[in-house]
């Protein structure tokens, strides 16, 4: 693990426990951006911050992107 990704995966973690379900999924975003993949933890907390602010499609596409991202070669 890169400590860029530990940085954005802590930053994306504080969204979602801060309830800034917007500020999780820009910062997954900007991961992305910035050349940095999105690990297990980036997504999940994505995913829950989506869950506690009740936005079920956000929170779907975001599993679906980590389905792919994850998927077996």
């Amino acid at each position: 693990m890169t400590p860029r990704v530990s940085r954005y995966r802590a930053a994306v973690s504080a969204g979602a426990k801060g309830g800034q379900w917007q500020r999780a999924l820009a910062l997954l975003d900007e991961m992305r951006r910035a050349g940095v993949a999105p690990d297990v933890i980036s997504f999940t907390a994505a995913i829950q911050a989506c869950a506690a602010a009740q936005q079920p499609s956000s929170a779907l596409q975001i599993f679906e992107e980590a389905s792919q991202a994850f998927e077996p070669s």
